[in-house]
Formats: structure tokens, C-alpha cells, sequence
């Protein structure tokens, strides 16, 4: 016998009939199938049946599985289901939709495919528990089972269908799903119509939903809300707007589809004017769609104050901070830079609610503000991290220089088995592009390879930048061509970079041009390539084309970058004068590259008034750079003027101005070793200075003179040989040569522009050794190669 909880006794003054009693049971079924205490009821009656021995009334037995059924008691109905000794076709779909409702579809079909007689309430339950559960193609091919039994699917039938086709995108098979709607003649129908709206807009064809929205007889505010949706997903607001203003009643959906349309489409202004109109015009309050969409309005314009004078309603209305509002508000903050609220908000609510969307936002606050220890914190404190979570952090470690945290994070991030993505990839690329490591370039390259995220345009851009800042200018051309069909501006801006820093001037100019024919747009980052192309190679005339065509042809404003470019042409190619006016021509205030720029052709081409000219100028603006102190001590050495020289030296220590360091590195077996002239530092430095000294006898024995002029300084010719013998690059040089095979190329990186005399030394030590010798200095690449140089003594 069946197992009673609560036997509460049902005690009547006047002993009842039957079927009074019968029918007495019946009411309280009924009235209480859809109230809290159905179940509760349920069981009082139960315990009377039971008593009562009215399990004879397949009515009221009906009615009494019908409430557990409603009530999530399944088993229940089943067991009082068993014990029936008659049983009806409602009594079968009763238990069928009890087990359909707990989504347990295994036991679901097995009590449909016992059923002694399918009728439409029948198949329509098995289509609807699919569909709950998220088997969308199962709740589909139901439908087509029950038509060929020749059962007539209803109304109710056909919206679930027409829901799980939505969710699949399968427009063909909605198509299908709609002729039969026709045949059945069901399309005057109001529910069944909102449902085709809904599908054909979700399968992305609004032309198909306005012939089912014109075709309608009778339209509801559904009907009015599914096009306003579908406008605003197509990109149509104007169109959405018109419906909006035709609309006699709305209804917090409506507005909620205009908002939500206007902040995922990027016209947040209008998410927020409308918000206003809503608050203004109508007597509906906004629900919590409507403030998390607004809150995101918010936190795109980071309009901190609005945002925070929504989030003062929302406490003056005692609105429930929770779920997507919660996260909304965090977002909004974070993003606003009103991280500590945001975090103070986490403490107060809670995380149960919070989703990953709100700590990647606070995580992203605290990254924006550059306190990276909190930022780590945060993410410690993640439990499931996702790939975006990742992402942030790597970036965020990326963006403010730490880059071997960044490595170090990612390979946790692969350890943990967790796929990265084309954006974790480019960051990574961008990590290894700033240390110039071929080496980690290279295995981000075959984890890409290996994801299938080769193919992402941004990750392939990223190698193109990563291969040539890393010196491989062949491999840059390899990622560029892998991009064929799917290139945009930043791929050809990449690539021309890449070539006029390695000097293929006249490669990237083509390239530029072949840019032009292809129909693509240049930016005012594809000219600062090109520019560069013509002054690596001292295209003087071509520079100033581009100059004209860049404003003329393009309308490009020129900024600062455009223009210490230009200085840079007319400066390396001797053009000093003509430097100078174009800078004083300037319609905008130069800049410390502008003047920098200038400076440094003046020392190259030994224009002291000039230079001195340029060194106070740049002085006004950044009084603590040492660069201008020292190239105009250098300009005065280069002269000859040693007084001069030592006096701006004097100042320079006088005003504690600290003088950049010279320093090379290279990488050796995934490791980078640092050199700086004369270094005692490293653990091999005898066999270095051994091997170095060795290198010097026999580059002399070739023809090669060392250039004491580039030692700037007062002192014996034998000590400036010294000096030159041991300079950085040279010392980085004589330690891959000691520590890597044969033949292979060395890769050697320079934070200062790269001297005459090692310029000269490397050109012989490359014939020498028989090595392809690269060297990055701070304006571009020099490819040494059988006693030649890729830059042909133009830098």
C-alpha cells in the first residue's frame, strides 16, 4: 500500500455521501493544482481516498495524479497510477508529463511507448520534454513521427516545435514546419504566428517574418515585440523605431527589446535616451533586463555618474540586487574605474550569483589601474575559470610589461587543460614579439597550429609582427600568405612594417601599392610604414608623394607620428634645412620624437647649431630626457669639441640626469643572456673576451680598421680600441658563437641605435665565421651576410 507522510483526519460534523464526497475532493483537487499547498492538499485527500476506498472514481484519481504531477511529484503519480484499477487515456498523459516535467526523457519514453492509445496530448508532451531539455532535433522529429501516425498536431504542438527550430537555426526545416501550419490553417492563429515571428527572425530571414507579420489578422504586443527584436538584431533600428512609435500598448518587453537593441548594436546614447523616455512616458518600472542593459550602456561610455545615479534608483525602489543586476553593477563599476565599489559589492551580496562575466570585469578594473597584485588575487579566487578569465590576466601581464609572468601563466592555463583561444594566442604572440624570443614565438605558433587558431586573422597577424620582430622576415612572409583570402588592414600594415624595418624598402612600398590595387584602405598606421620604408632607404621624393597622397587622396589628418616620420626622411638624407622648415610649417606643436628625430640627424651629419637648436627644444618639453643630453655630448665629441662635450656631461650630473645604459641580448636554448660594454658579469666571460679578442686579430687581418671616432671621448686611441673590441653587441656575438652550432643564424637585440665601427666589425665577423648575423637595433633590423649588410650602410 501507498506510504501516507501526513495523516491529518478530515473530520465533518455531519457524515458525508460518497459522492458529496466525491465531489467534495474533486473541488479541493482543483482549486489547489496550481497554489503553493497543492501538494499539501494532495495528501489530505489522498488519506481520504484511502479511507474512503474511492479509488473506484477514475475522475477524481485523475485529479489527484494531476496535482503531484504539477507539483514535481512524479513518482507519487506513478505509484498512485499503479494502484488504479481503471485507468483513461488522461490518466497515461498524466503521468507522462510528470516524468516529461522532471526532464527525465528515458523514463519518458518508455512509459510513451507503453501507452495503449497516442493521442495529440500525448505527442505534444514528448515534443515539449525534448525541447526542455534542450534535444531540439529529437522534439522536431517527434512532430513528423506523430504526423505520420496520423495524429494532428495543435497549436501548442506547433509553437514548441517552432521554438526548437529557432534554437537549431534550421530554416529549411521551419519552412517545412510553416506549410504545414498553412494546410492546417492555423495561421490566423495569434500564438502560432508569434512563433513563425520568432523562428524566422532566430534563422536570420526578416524578410520571411514581415510577410507572416503583414499576413496577420490580429497581432498582440508579442507580435509587435518580435519585429521590434528582429529589426535591432539585423541592425534596422530605424525600422525598429518606426514599429516602436505604431504601437498603441507597450509593454516592459517592448522597451526592454528597444534598450537591449540600442546597447548590443553600440548605440548606447540612444539605450540610455530611451531608458530616460521609459522613466518619462510610461507607468511601467523597468525590470531586471532593463537595468542590466542600461548598467552595460553605462559601463561602454564609462558614465560613472549615470551609472551611479541608476544604481541609486535601484536602491531607492528596493529593487533586488541580484543576478544579472548584480553582475551588471560590478561590470559598470569596474569598468569605470569604481573598482573598490565594485569589489565592496562582492563582499556585501555575495558570490553565489555573481557569473564570470562580473570577476572578469573586476578582474579588468584592476588591470586598467595597473594594480596587478589585486588583479591576481581576484583571479585566484576564481573557481572556474573560463578562457576569457585566462585571457584577461595574460593580457593584463602583457600590457604592463611583465612578460614572464604572462608565460608563465599561459603554460599553467595549457597544463590545466585549458584551450586557448585566437585572442589568448595574439597576446601571447604579442608577449613574444616584445622580448623578441623566437623561441616561445615558435611554440605559441604550434599551439596555434595545434588548436586549429591558425587560421584566426588576428592570430596570424600577430605572427607576422612576432616572426619580424624576432628577425625571421621569411617566416613573417609565410604567416602573411596563409591569410590570402582573409586579409584586412592590419595584415598589409603588419607586413610593409615588417619590411622597412628589415630593409626591403622597395618590397614594402610594392606591397603598399598592391594594398591600394586590392581595394583596401590604408590607415594612419599603414603610412607610418610606408614612411618608414622611404627613410630606412632615403626615398626622399616617394616620402614626400605619400605625404600628399596620404591628406590629398585619403584625408588623413597627419599626427605627430606622420610628421616626426617625415623628420626623420629629410634628417637621415642630409636634408637638415629642409627638416627644419617642415618642422616650424607644422600646424601642431612637435613632440620629443619630432625633435629627437632632428637632434639625431644633426649628430649623424655633425650640425652642431642645429643640434644644439633641437636639444633645447626637446629639453623644454621633457627637461629629464638623457637621450638629448647625450646626443648633443656625442654631437660635440663627433666634432671634435671636448670642452663642450664634457660640460653637458657635468650638467647632466649635476641635474641627476641618469644617462641610458647601453645593453645587447640574445637568446641561447630558450634563455636570454644581457650584455652591456665591458661586461664582467656573465659566467663565460674569459672564453667571451678570449674568443672575442681571437675575432678581432683576424677581422684586422681582413681589412678591417676600427673607427675610434665612435668612441666619444677624450682618451688614447688604444683605449678607445678597447672600448670598441668589447661593446655589447660584439660581446653578444662572441657568446653565440661559443655556444651555438655551426652555420646557425644569431639574433642579436640592441636597445641603442647600433655604432659605425660595430656596424663595420659585424659586416667582417659575418664573412669570417660564415653566419648570417642579425642584429635589431631601436629603429631597425641589419642582416649581416658575407661581409654585407641588408641596410647597405644607410641607417
Amino acid at each position: 500500500m501507498f506510504v501516507i507522510i501526513y495523516t491529518v483526519p478530515m473530520n465533518s460534523p455531519v457524515p458525508l455521501s460518497l459522492s458529496t464526497l466525491l465531489e467534495l475532493c474533486t473541488n479541493l483537487l482543483q482549486k489547489s493544482v496550481n497554489k503553493s499547498n497543492g501538494r499539501f492538499t494532495a495528501q489530505l485527500v489522498h488519506c481520504r481516498v484511502i479511507k474512503s476506498g474511492l479509488f473506484f472514481s477514475v475522475y477524481l484519481m485523475n485529479n489527484l495524479m494531476n496535482v503531484y504531477s504539477k507539483t514535481g511529484y512524479a513518482l507519487h503519480a506513478r505509484k498512485l497510477f499503479d494502484e488504479m484499477p481503471l485507468r483513461t487515456a488522461f490518466s497515461w498523459n498524466i503521468v507522462l508529463s510528470a516524468y516529461a516535467k522532471r526532464g527525465d526523457m528515458d523514463s519518458t519514453c518508455e512509459f510513451f511507448d507503453r501507452l495503449p492509445q497516442r493521442d495529440s496530448v500525448s505527442w505534444t508532451t514528448m515534443v515539449v520534454g525534448y525541447k526542455n531539455v534542450g534535444q531540439y532535433h529529437k522534439a522536431i522529429r517527434i512532430m513528423g513521427e506523430m504526423m505520420k501516425e496520423g495524429v494532428e498536431p495543435t497549436q501548442f504542438t506547433l509553437t514548441n516545435v517552432l521554438a526548437s527550430v529557432a534554437a537549431t537555426r534550421c530554416l529549411e526545416t521551419g519552412k517545412k514546419v510553416h506549410s504545414f501550419i498553412v494546410k492546417l490553417g492555423l495561421r490566423g492563429n495569434v500564438s502560432v504566428s508569434n512563433s513563425l515571428l520568432n523562428m524566422y527572425a532566430k534563422c536570420g530571414d526578416p524578410v520571411m517574418a514581415k510577410v507572416v507579420f503583414d499576413r496577420m489578422v490580429v497581432r498582440d504586443i508579442s507580435s509587435w515585440n518580435a519585429m521590434i527584436a528582429l529589426h535591432m538584431q539585423v541592425g534596422q533600428m530605424d525600422l525598429a523605431m518606426a514599429q516602436f512609435e505604431q504601437m498603441a500598448e507597450r509593454d516592459i518587453v517592448t522597451w526592454n527589446s528597444m534598450i537591449s537593441g540600442y546597447n548590443q548594436r553600440g548605440y548606447d546614447l540612444r539605450a540610455l535616451d530611451m531608458f530616460s523616455k521609459m522613466l518619462r512616458d510610461s507607468m511601467l518600472s523597468p525590470d531586471r533586463f532593463t537595468l542590466a542593459s542600461v548598467l552595460s550602456a553605462c559601463a561602454n561610455l564609462e558614465k560613472l555618474c549615470i551609472g551611479k545615479q541608476i544604481y541609486s534608483h535601484i536602491v531607492t525602489t528596493g529593487f533586488d540586487i541580484s543576478g544579472i543586476v548584480l553582475n551588471a553593477l560590478i561590470s559598470m563599476y569596474s569598468r569605470c574605474g569604481g573598482v573598490e565599489t565594485a569589489r565592496r559589492l562582492i563582499e556585501q551580496r555575495g558570490t553565489a550569483d555573481l557569473k564570470i562575466e562580473g570577476f572578469t570585469a573586476l578582474l579588468d578594473g584592476y588591470i586598467k589601474l595597473g594594480d596587478m597584485i589585486q588583479a591576481k588575487m581576484i583571479f585566484d579566487s576564481l573557481r572556474d575559470r573560463d578562457v576569457v578569465v585566462w585571457t584577461a590576466m595574460i593580457v593584463g601581464y602583457e600590457q604592463h610589461g611583465l612578460y614572464c609572468e604572462a608565460i608563465n601563466l599561459f603554460r599553467s592555463m595549457v597544463g590545466g587543460e585549458q584551450r586557448p583561444n585566437s585572442y589568448t594566442l595574439a597576446a601571447m604572440l604579442s608577449v613574444a614579439s616584445s622580448l623578441a624570443s623566437l623561441g616561445h614565438g615558435k611554440q605559441i605558433h604550434g599551439n596555434a597550429v595545434k588548436s586549429g587558431e591558425i587560421y584566426s586573422v588576428s592570430v596570424s597577424n600577430a605572427l607576422i609582427t612576432m616572426y619580424a620582430k624576432a628577425g625571421n622576415i621569411t617566416s613573417a612572409w609565410r604567416a602573411f600568405d596563409l591569410i590570402r583570402s582573409e586579409r584586412d588592414t592590419v595584415s598589409w600594415t603588419s607586413m610593409i612594417i615588417a619590411l622597412a624595418q628589415h630593409g626591403h624598402a622597395e618590397e614594402a612600398l610594392e606591397l603598399f601599392e598592391t594594398m591600394l590595387m586590392e581595394g583596401l584602405r590604408p590607415d594612419h598606421i599603414t603610412y607610418v610604414g610606408v614612411f618608414s620604408a622611404c627613410t630606412h632607404a632615403g626615398l626622399v621624393n616617394q616620402g614626400r608623394q605619400y605625404f600628399h597622397m596620404m591628406k590629398d587622396v585619403y584625408k588623413i589628418e597627419p599626427t605627430l607620428s606622420h610628421y616626426a616620420c617625415m623628420v626623420d626622411l629629410f634628417g637621415r638624407a642630409g636634408l637638415l634645412q629642409e627638416a627644419q622648415e617642415f618642422i616650424e610649417k607644422m600646424p601642431i606643436e612637435p613632440d620629443v620624437v619630432t625633435w629627437g628625430s632632428l637632434l639625431s640627424a644633426c649628430r649623424v651629419h655633425k650640425n652642431v647649431d642645429l643640434g644644439k637648436v633641437a636639444a633645447e627644444r626637446l629639453l623644454l618639453i621633457e627637461p629629464e630626457n638623457s637621450g638629448a643630453y647625450s646626443a648633443l655630448a656625442n654631437l660635440y665629441s663627433a666634432c671634435g669639441k671636448w670642452e663642450e662635450a664634457a660640460k653637458i656631461r657635468k650638467s647632466m650630473k649635476d641635474g641627476r640626469v641618469k644617462k641610458e645604459q647601453g645593453f645587447s641580448w640574445i637568446e641561447v636554448k630558450h634563455r636570454v643572456h644581457v650584455f652591456g660594454v665591458e661586461d664582467g658579469v656573465h659566467p663565460q666571460k674569459n672564453e667571451i673576451y678570449i674568443t672575442m679578442k681571437k675575432m678581432w686579430d683576424e677581422i684586422k687581418k681582413m681589412g678591417y680598421i676600427p673607427d675610434t671616432a665612435s668612441v666619444l671621448h677624450d682618451l688614447e686611441e688604444e683605449v678607445k680600441e678597447q672600448i670598441l673590441r668589447h661593446h655589447s653587441e660584439k660581446l653578444a656575438i662572441a657568446f653565440g658563437l661559443i655556444n651555438t652550432p655551426d652555420k646557425t643564424t644569431l639574433r642579436i637585440m640592441k636597445n641603442l641605435r647600433v655604432c659605425n665601427d660595430c656596424h663595420t666589425a659585424i659586416k667582417f665577423i659575418s664573412k669570417l665565421v660564415g653566419r648570417e648575423i642579425i642584429v635589431r637595433d631601436t629603429t631597425r633590423f641589419h642582416h649581416f651576410k658575407d661581409g654585407f649588410c641588408s641596410c647597405r650602410d644607410y641607417w
